[in-house]
């Protein structure tokens, strides 16, 4: 029996209900037999640390109705949204996907109208006044009356254009968010669906009472175990680097351009958390996002040459009985190294940035995070029940 694969391009940063609602739509929409998630390690793509590990984060993807989970590796997973899309498409088509599963504001958008209007002349978006995004964003509705505003919109359309950009060899698969928006900030008492952003707030208040509702239990146990992390965990780092080192080495790290070195240098002298550094840093052009993947990059020493938005291997963070058996199905028309197992060589070779970006985690965690890591393994018997709301 040839097995057939829909992938999502996910953090699950935790895993919710919302996330299990997806993945049981996406098989009932499709017909798959498999889920293959190409997700990120332990920066996501807001410039922020996982708030646990992407082994634990593996871990309940799988209990929650993923077969096979793989690394989005960093070189994509902390990119803008257009390079974190295409870096996505790209590892769900070397795994041999069939379709491309996405949750969006509003799935009927137009995409092809919007292919159609692309701008052409990349002097459109040289202003100071305005972010990048929002000067694309603004010419697309000029020209098509379609705004782009919500951010798993605009992932759903760079999905698109990376899809076509690349031979259109996923069939796309736009589903509706159910409940909770991208970026809400409470938890709602009467709805069993939350943002990750309320999840992972709640979770750093230990509150369990409101995330109880929201989470599959295997996520609330993880949760109540895990060494969590967030940004304060990482600010000293951040703002000894900045401090102790000449202003003018900061240029060598990817996107410290334009300047910002100085007023980031200059902010991280007078700044008691790393909160409070992003205050004094934001500006209109400057927004948190883009500041909080700069203060990544700045955090991993990451050079641009590093910063490779294409996959160069696939890193097998765990798999489910199903997900076992499409691996083997696919291995050997999979072009990409297959690494299941992170031996000096690699680490030190395309491995090094994931490598890195670990290890200042384990700083913190002091839990060993690639190093003789093998995947995690999931019997089918296992998994959670897909009886969700």
């Amino acid at each position: 029996m040839t097995l057939h694969a829909v992938g999502i391009v996910a953090e699950y940063n935790p895993f919710h209900n919302g996330h299990a609602d997806q993945i049981r739509r996406a098989k009932t929409t499709t017909g798959a037999d498999v889920v293959v998630a190409a997700m990120s390690g332990n920066w996501v793509q807001r410039g922020e640390p996982a708030l646990m590990d992407k082994w634990e984060r593996a871990q309940a993807a799988l209990t929650g109705g993923v077969d096979l989970v793989v690394e989005l590796p960093s070189a994509i997973a902390i990119q803008p949204a257009n390079l974190f899309a295409a870096g996505g498409v790209a590892i769900l088509g070397a795994l041999g996907c069939d379709w491309l599963a996405f949750g969006t504001e509003h799935p009927d958008l137009d995409y092809d109208r919007l292919m159609a209007n692309l701008p052409t002349d990349p002097a459109t978006f040289k202003r100071y006044d305005q972010t990048y995004a929002q000067l694309f964003q603004g010419y697309l509705k000029d020209q098509t009356g379609i705004a782009l505003e919500d951010p798993n919109d605009i992932l759903g359309f760079f999905y698109t254009l990376a899809n076509r950009q690349q031979g259109q060899s996923l069939r796309l698969v736009p589903l509706s968010r159910r409940g909770s928006q991208h970026g809400d900030q409470t938890i709602t008492a009467a709805s069993p669906f939350a943002s990750a952003t309320a999840i992972r707030s709640a979770a750093l208040e230990h509150d369990w009472g409101a995330i109880t509702p929201v989470v599959p239990a295997s996520t609330l146990a993880a949760l109540q175990t895990a060494q969590l992390t967030d940004w304060e965990d990482f600010w000293p780092a951040l703002q000894y680097q900045l401090v102790s080192g000449h202003v003018t080495d900061l240029r060598q790290y990817y996107q410290i351009t334009e300047g910002i070195e100085y007023r980031l240098q200059r902010a991280a002298l007078d700044s008691v958390s790393f909160a409070a550094f992003m205050q004094a840093v934001k500006t209109k052009r400057y927004t948190y996002t883009r500041l909080q993947r700069q203060a990544t990059y700045l955090l991993g020493q990451i050079k641009p040459a590093e910063m490779v938005a294409e996959p160069q291997y696939l890193r097998v963070l765990g798999y489910s009985d199903r997900g076992q058996a499409y691996l083997h199905q696919i291995k050997k028309q999979v072009a990409l190294p297959l690494i299941s197992r992170a031996d000096r060589a690699w680490l030190n070779g395309a491995g090094a940035l994931d490598n890195r970006l670990g290890a200042i985690r384990t700083l913190i965690t002091g839990v060993p995070q690639d190093y003789g890591r093998i995947p995690v393994k999931i019997a089918d018997s296992d998994r959670l029940s897909r009886k969700l709301p």
